[in-house]
């Protein structure tokens, strides 16, 4: 295996709060009342949209509700979450922490240091530090180990899917792979939000079904993959030393959209209030990728 190469899991497709909108020749994201389902591709519009969003999107109605199932039964495996920090000038991430400890990229090289958190920490003041989650889902049954990925910056989304995932994890006796679970779009406001809504993502079970009917279906479908040799913890454990073979999971050449869509990292030479120039965070990328 390639070190320093994250092995993560296939990801054929997004799922998104929001999008992106051209403004002035910059792109600019745009917060959501629905969930976007879209391919891993771009066009002049934006990313393309998957055609499983149509499948799930009601006629004339948001999409708010996704059947989902998840690929580990490890809640950790399932959800990525740090505190990470760009690097202005080059948009690559150079400290990633978890609260208690982080990796910084220093000029001796990457180095573990005390992480107190972006609020407490000097070197993430001016708010280029933010938690950073990673989702990873499974849609449909035509493809068991491909998966769709849902991206936030926002403590809502994450810290309410990670309990959920817990949660899940205990009642059913570590069976989270097999739990049929959905998706769920929530919403709520807040002063320091203007009473305006936020919305965040959330996990529950199906529309209709009870806990105890998640969780039966959940040892039904176990002993289904038992008898047929579906080893679960390999899998897990698979992804695990994947996860662990690189300090950062996602690829360089997806940095740009990432930064672009969730943190609108500025150059060096700009102003806070001026928006991310995509042209000018590319042209800084790939003189970042040269000089090294």
């Amino acid at each position: 295996m390639i070190k320093g190469l994250a092995i993560t899991p296939p990801t054929i497709g997004r799922i998104s709060i929001g999008r992106m909108v051209e403004q002035n020749g910059n792109r600019l994201p745009q917060k959501d009342d629905q969930f976007t389902i879209t391919t891993q591709i771009q066009g002049k519009d934006g990313w393309l949209i998957h055609p499983v969003d149509a499948e799930l999107r009601e006629q004339g109605k948001k999409l708010r509700t996704i059947p989902v199932r998840l690929l580990f039964n490890d809640p950790a495996l399932n959800l990525r979450a740090d505190y990470t920090f760009f690097d202005r000038k080059t948009g690559r991430p150079v400290c990633i922490g978890d609260g208690q400890q982080c990796r910084r990229l220093t000029n001796e090289g990457m180095e573990s240091m005390p992480c107190p958190g972006p609020m407490q920490c000097e070197f993430g003041k001016g708010g280029l530090c933010k938690p950073y989650g990673r989702l990873n889902v499974r849609i449909g049954d035509d493809d068991e180990t491909g998966t769709y990925i849902f991206r936030t910056t926002g403590f809502n989304s994450i810290r309410t899917l990670a309990a959920r995932l817990q949660y899940f994890s205990a009642v059913s006796g570590n069976l989270l792979a097999c739990m049929p679970l959905a998706m769920k779009l929530r919403g709520k406001s807040t002063t320091q939000s203007y009473r305006t809504p936020i919305y965040y993502a959330d996990l529950t079970t199906r529309e209709g079904m009870r806990l105890s009917e998640a969780i039966k279906e959940a040892h039904e479908l176990e002993a289904q993959r038992q008898a047929i040799g579906f080893d679960q913890q390999a899998l897990d454990d698979s992804a695990q030393q994947g996860f662990a073979n690189a300090v950062y999971e996602d690829d360089e050449e997806d940095l740009v959209d990432i930064i672009e869509e969730y943190f609108n990292v500025l150059p060096k030479d700009d102003v806070k209030s001026k928006p991310v120039s995509v042209s000018k965070l590319k042209e800084t990328l790939a003189a970042s990728s040269k000089a090294s």
